[in-house]
């Protein structure tokens, strides 16, 4: 017959004990074997431990409620101003002898290339290009709220005690333009303390190992109390249960939630996030080499230009640029205008110097690029590699 067990300091029973074991019978005191189940207690907090605060009723535990509309700018829209003098947009070509240097060390730094076609091959043409890069940095502040909880230990209690300011009401710190920061804030006045769903105000909970019962089957004797031999167990003593290691035989842990504090601060977060949000466009080139390419690399800044709010580029001489800066700058007042703040735009146009470099290499003709300040080299079809493989 099962017995119930019996109800501990910390809460209430968490399961049954068997009945005893063969140990017992044979006059030796078993230990209960482990209960059929733990706590129920809940594993997120309740809806009911947070209270009602106006102006956040969207938000939510754990979650946020969702980033936040910013209130209407006060500024008004700039006006456009007169564009910067044209500079000279020509690319200066650069020589025989920078190209097959930027040839050889692309070459050195590979593993499985050979220099030979670097420094032996033969340049028979060298072709410049005007490559042109765009970039639209809108940097902007966003904000959302959540419900988080954190072990009360007699920090201050504020909630009610005066109304809470909105989201966009709370002073943040700004870092400097352009650079990706966030800040958490708790909201004033709304800071409480509740009783620790997870231990249900206990300070600890069922220990999982043992599932609360202190103790688990002996591994030696499986729990019968003796040996092969009929010997008493000397592992467990003749009891058929170890002690559990996980929690010292207590059958409790400390509850991680409250830190054995029972009690829980709860507040609402304020996450303020500035994120500087980058877009670049590369006009079209027939050199040949891949867009991707430019990514890696830097070019010649022509044109720069920050304010509160951009217009698009005019009178530049490529149409492409000012078409991609006319897109690009509607297309961020409508993705981060809307449930962020826009603080600074910025645009650049970079000059990128691209040569295709065409060598002959034993009778046969082969392409590389150098391209960007950095004199980077592409070589697709680079005629003298191996297969290497590590031993």
């Amino acid at each position: 017959m099962e017995k119930p067990l019996i109800s501990s300091d910390y809460g209430p029973s968490y399961g049954t004990v068997n009945a005893p074991t063969a140990a017992a019978a044979a006059g030796f005191p078993a230990m209960a074997a482990a209960p059929a189940a733990a706590t129920n207690a809940p594993s997120a907090p309740p809806a009911s431990m947070f209270d009602s605060v106006p102006g956040y009723e969207g938000t939510v535990a754990g979650g946020g409620g969702g980033y936040l509309p910013p209130p209407m700018p006060a500024v008004p829209m700039p006006v456009p101003e007169a564009g910067p003098a044209q500079p000279n947009w020509n690319i200066p070509s650069i020589s025989e002898d920078a190209a097959r240097e930027a040839f050889v060390n692309f070459a050195s730094s590979k593993c499985c290339y050979s220099t030979g076609p670097a420094k032996d091959g033969v340049i028979t043409s060298m072709e410049p290009f005007n490559t042109y890069r765009y970039r639209l940095e809108t940097f902007t502040e966003s904000r959302s709220t959540e419900w988080l909880h954190e072990p009360y230990s007699n920090q201050p209690l504020d909630a009610g005690m005066q109304r809470a300011p909105g989201p966009w009401e709370i002073a943040a710190q700004m870092p400097g333009f352009f650079q990706d920061t966030i800040q958490n804030i708790k909201v004033p006045y709304t800071s409480s303390a509740k009783m620790c769903h997870a231990c249900v105000g206990m300070g600890r909970v069922p220990c999982k190992d043992c599932t609360g019962c202190g103790s688990k089957v002996c591994w030696v004797c499986n729990g019968s109390g003796f040996r092969q031999t009929n010997d008493r167990c000397m592992h467990c003593n003749g009891r058929g249960r170890d002690n559990c290691f996980k929690c010292s035989g207590k059958g409790t842990n400390e509850c991680s939630t409250c830190r054995g504090r029972s009690q829980l601060l709860v507040f609402i977060n304020l996450k303020v996030q500035w994120t500087n949000n980058k877009e670049d466009f590369v006009v079209e080139q027939s050199s040949g080499l891949r867009v991707e390419n430019f990514s890696k690399v830097s070019g010649r800044e022509m044109f720069k230009d920050s304010q509160f709010m951009l217009y698009p580029v005019m009178g530049f001489p490529d149409p492409a640029v000012a078409q991609a800066s006319e897109r690009l700058i509607r297309e961020h007042m409508s993705k981060y205008g809307q449930m962020a703040r826009i603080l600074q735009q910025r645009h650049t146009i970079e000059l990128i110097p691209v040569t295709r470099v065409t060598y002959a290499w034993k009778g046969k003709s082969h392409l590389y690029f150098v391209f960007g300040n950095e004199m980077s080299v592409n070589a697709e079809d680079y005629p003298a590699t191996c297969c290497c493989s590590v031993m």
